[in-house]
């Protein structure tokens, strides 16, 4: 039978999905069998696992960590936002409708729980460790009646629980004292420690504020951890990218397009790592204009992206800017709205039954209710790309989309003259591929071209082992495990 350990936080954003990380690859490296889970997860960064389901990138992440295959049982409920205050609502690795989060919260998030337990229960036989991540805070009162990923989740299983807060926002000390305090008796009981997290300076001048933290609320502090500059690990969703530093020195400016249902922004963090990339997430239309490369990103709605891109002057100058010659890539629904139409005759993604694209590929696509989720492996891809020659092969990456799209060969990639398009997440990891297109664009500036110098996925097992030797080094591991044995004795 496994044991528990659980992080849960003073709000969002404060470094539970990274201490959950940290702890699936310590536990890995020290031998275990250990597997990460979130019941609930609302993110618009996704992953397709080898059997064509669903589920948050941040557990794709974590199970990395872990050294074991992604499977939708550590993430078995995702909600996908839509706009509106709805979701799509994700069980078990596929969608059963969209909901409102009145709908959701008040009749079915409860029913939900059923998933969570099977999967609790599978990964318990499986697994020697679980490492669970709560959602945002276990305090909002407002939620708790029908919260299915914090304390129902610890009440269930008897786990342990670590309280996170983050101190780089200010108000850590508050925020730990005031959700203990919202907490119920029993729940507090859960709570077995603090950890204050994305500490800046000298940790020995925030000791005495650690005194005063136990001695307030009775809880040990398990570790003051660092604040970590550039991770290199997938974030959970787009609050983070206000936190990413760009490369300003970078030779190629790379504008992708901050779309208001941006979704799977980890793609082009492999880009953003490049030496000779500038990539920048982009508000306004006139920031992209000195841009040597744009791209049209994921969308969750496709159809209220391509028109609010309308509204706000971005679709004109994208076009504008493909007319100068000057290269552009849109990546699923990107690439959706780089075509001639979208047709939407069932008014499955909003109430358009027909759009005009930007038109500047040969596509139509046809939105139907079901969804397209799978791995992919393309052979081998060649197309002209903006005066280059593109060929690369053995390419790895997944689907996740709506809509029927024509005229896509078995390269998954179309492609006119300065523009292509494909529905292919993931497809810039390739090493080889990233770098013949930013050959391309380097090439479109006069600049030499470069050799491959980085390898993605041995760059992400580094990051793995290096988060994990700084949360080692500032964690009080002992205790925590004798939290864990405490608790699975009991």
């Amino acid at each position: 039978m496994a044991k528990y350990i659980m992080f849960q936080g003073t709000g969002s954003h404060v470094g539970k999905s990274i201490l959950t990380t940290a702890l699936c690859r310590i536990f890995y490296r020290e031998g275990l069998k250990v597997a990460p889970f979130k019941a609930q997860n609302m993110a618009l960064n996704s992953f397709v696992t080898p059997d064509g389901l669903e589920m948050g990138r941040a557990q794709v992440a974590q199970a990395e960590a872990a050294n074991i295959i992604p499977a939708v049982e550590m993430n078995p409920v995702l909600l996908k936002p839509t706009g509106n205050s709805a979701s799509q609502v994700i069980i078990n690795g596929r969608p059963v409708g969209n909901m409102s989060a009145k709908d959701y919260h008040e009749g079915f998030s409860l029913k939900a729980f059923s998933a969570v337990e099977t999967a609790l229960k599978k990964l318990s036989e499986e697994f020697e460790m679980i490492v669970i991540e709560g959602a945002g805070s276990p305090a909002e009162v407002n939620l708790k009646a029908t919260d299915i990923v914090n304390m129902r989740v610890a009440k269930f299983l008897n786990a342990p629980v670590i309280l996170v807060a983050d101190i780089d926002r200010g108000g850590a000390l508050a925020a730990i004292v005031g959700t203990l305090e919202l907490l119920e008796p029993e729940e507090r009981d859960l709570v077995k420690g603090l950890v204050i997290n994305k500490f800046r300076g000298d940790v020995n001048l925030f000791l005495p504020a650690v005194k005063f933290l136990e001695e307030k609320t009775g809880k040990p502090v398990l570790g003051v951890l660092p604040f970590i500059e550039k991770l290199g690990i997938d974030d959970e969703d787009s609050v983070s990218i206000d936190d990413k530093i760009s490369n300003a020195g970078g030779e190629i400016k790379i504008a992708v397009i901050r779309l208001d249902k941006l979704s799977n922004f980890t793609d082009f963090d492999c880009l953003a790592g490049e030496p000779d990339v500038n990539l920048f997430y982009a508000t306004e239309p006139g920031e992209i204009e000195t841009a040597d490369l744009i791209i049209l990103p994921g969308s969750k709605n496709t159809s209220a992206d391509l028109v609010r891109l309308r509204e706000n002057g971005f679709a004109e100058k994208v076009k504008n800017f493909a007319a100068a010659g000057k290269p552009v890539i849109g990546i699923c629904g990107g690439f959706q709205m780089l075509g001639k139409k979208i047709y939407d005759p069932e008014k499955t993604e909003s109430d358009y039954s027909e759009l005009a694209g930007l038109n500047l590929l040969p596509i139509e696509t046809t939105f139907t209710p079901d969804k397209f989720t799978r791995q992919i492996k393309i052979s081998e891809v060649d197309f002209n790309f903006s005066e280059s020659r593109i060929n690369s092969k053995n390419l790895e990456g997944y689907e996740i989309h709506s809509g029927v799209t024509k005229n896509i060969g078995e390269s998954k990639i179309v492609a006119a003259g300065n523009v292509f398009g494909t529905y292919v997440h993931g497809i810039f990891d390739n090493d080889d591929f990233r770098r013949q297109i930013l050959n391309a664009v380097r090439k479109s500036k006069n600049l030499p071209p470069l050799n491959i110098n980085r390898n993605v996925r041995a760059e992400k097992q580094k990051n793995y082992d290096r988060l994990a030797k700084i949360v080692r080094e500032n964690l009080n591991m002992d205790l925590l495990k004798k939290i864990v044995r405490a608790s699975s004795e009991n």
